[in-house]
């Protein structure tokens, strides 16, 4: 598959593109909140972010002008509150097709939903979402790839499209596959095939099904990734019991 112009049917239809900005996944709110109603799949790129974001408020280092920092704006009216998981799955799958796409098969997804490449870290994605009565409204999908970035703090494990390869990318032609693959994914939450989405994201779930070193409330044990739960938890079996953890209540060692 070849991507040249916006390929997708919806998600990038709609696209702002920025030099300077201090988080995408911001911008996007502002203009939902300033702006006359946007359209689903409206997507803004940032050359450079200068305070990017990841989960529960970590801050993401990119190098100006070598990754993708984009957000998207979806709106899964059809998801209930209690649902919101089955989004970060599909977002992540999408990511995860896109780097297949470019650079072979050995990606993973760490619960929740950082993209590995082995044991270093590729992407990652953050999701807001905004709730109307039990229902999801919007939500603004923020996610960093590295593609052309080669160097990272020595405290990072990180790669990138880049050291993997040894290639140099175009960030549209990325942006315009990664546009596909999540609107793949998410037509295929939308039409209810929730089976496959599951399979496929519990098949390239980081250390599934493999015995790790693992911590949670000061304790380091071992244990094995076994599942996620309908609601999003992540399921370890240790001592032969099978215990559930919501974010950050477990650190992978």
């Amino acid at each position: 598959m070849q991507f040249t112009t916006n390929s997708a049917l919806f998600i990038g239809q709609n696209l702002v593109s920025l030099s300077e900005i201090d988080s995408t996944n911001n911008y996007l709110k502002e203009l939902l909140t300033n702006s006359t109603p946007l359209p689903e799949g409206t997507v803004i790129m940032a050359d450079r972010q200068y305070s990017g974001r990841g989960q529960v408020n970590n801050q993401w280092i990119t190098e100006p002008g070598k990754n993708l920092t984009v957000s998207f704006l979806l709106c899964p009216s059809f998801l209930s509150a209690t649902q919101q998981f089955e989004l970060n799955k599909v977002i992540s799958l999408g990511v995860a097709d896109c780097v297949n796409h470019f650079i072979g098969n050995k990606v993973s997804i760490k619960w929740p939903n950082d993209i590995y490449w082995e044991d270093n870290k590729l992407g990652g994605i953050l999701i807001e979402n905004f709730l109307s009565g039990a229902s999801l409204k919007q939500s603004v999908i923020g996610v960093g790839l590295n593609v052309n970035q080669s160097i990272f703090p020595e405290n990072i494990k990180a790669t990138s499209f880049n050291m993997i390869s040894n290639k140099e990318f175009d960030l549209k032609i990325c942006l315009n596959a990664l546009s596909v693959f999540i609107e793949a994914r998410y037509l295929q939450l939308k039409n209810g095939n929730v089976d496959k989405i599951n399979n496929d994201y519990i098949n390239q779930l980081y250390r599934m099904g493999t015995i790790d070193l693992y911590r949670a409330n000061g304790e380091v044990f071992y244990g094995e990734i076994i599942g996620v739960s309908e609601v999003g938890k992540l399921i370890i079996q240790a001592n032969n019991e099978a215990k559930e953890f919501s974010f950050k209540e477990v650190e992978f060692i």
